[in-house]
């Protein structure tokens, strides 16, 4: 097929929302049903992404070696640290929008990653191709005792449970955000309570996609 510039942007599909809502699961379990290609933003976000964060600092003269760790978990409040979080997504999801362009498939591709916010999605694409997945308080603090990888920060620091409880709280300021910001667009938002099994989620996900993938 031919490629263009803002084939695979427009044609693709979108699931954000808060961390360890099982966005990546979902995305899984419909690469398997459907046959769509995967994109997962949090992989390329740690790695080509954060190379490109540190020459990005370098050419603005922002660069400044090592993160001070402190000052990401400990100094500020969470409300502070979901407040940098979003100022950064921006500049990241025109990351996302290169790789996509880069990327020629007959099938959309499903992007999953909570920095897709709905505001910069909707604007380069129908907003229909959107579902946002939201745990509920009860559910990320299950997750967070559940998966050590969702309490712990990764780094050393002088209080770590401190940065864990800053996490957390960051975590769910930034759900609550996508959220908000989802209704602003009627993008729809599914509650995540662990109630229901990822299978039954990724039904309701496939429900809401499918008129994107008829033609296909």
């Amino acid at each position: 097929m031919e490629w263009t510039l803002e084939g695979t942007v427009r044609n693709a599909l979108w699931i954000c929302g808060g961390q360890w809502a099982g966005k990546t699961t979902v995305a899984g379990i419909l690469v398997d049903r459907l046959g769509v290609t995967h994109y997962h933003y949090d992989f390329h976000a740690a790695r080509g992404h954060e190379d490109r964060r540190v020459a990005a600092q370098v050419r603005r003269g922002e660069y400044h070696g090592e993160t001070d760790w402190e000052s990401v978990w400990i100094g500020p409040t969470p409300a502070e640290m979901a407040v940098t979080v979003l100022a950064g997504f921006p500049e990241r999801f025109q990351w996302v929008l290169d790789d996509l362009r880069g990327i020629v498939s007959p099938r959309p591709v499903l992007v999953d990653g909570w920095g897709c916010r709905p505001e910069l999605v909707a604007a380069v694409t129908d907003p229909a191709r959107m579902v946002v997945m939201a745990p509920t308080d009860e559910w990320r603090l299950k997750q967070a005792a559940r998966l050590p990888r969702a309490m712990a920060v990764g780094h050393q620091v002088s209080d770590p449970e401190m940065a864990s409880r800053n996490r957390i709280e960051r975590d769910r300021l930034l759900a609550l955000d996508a959220v908000e910001r989802a209704r602003e667009w009627d993008i729809p938002v599914i509650e995540v309570d662990g109630t229901r099994p990822a299978e039954a989620i990724a039904d309701e996900v496939a429900n809401h996609f499918r008129p994107f993938l008829a033609a296909v």
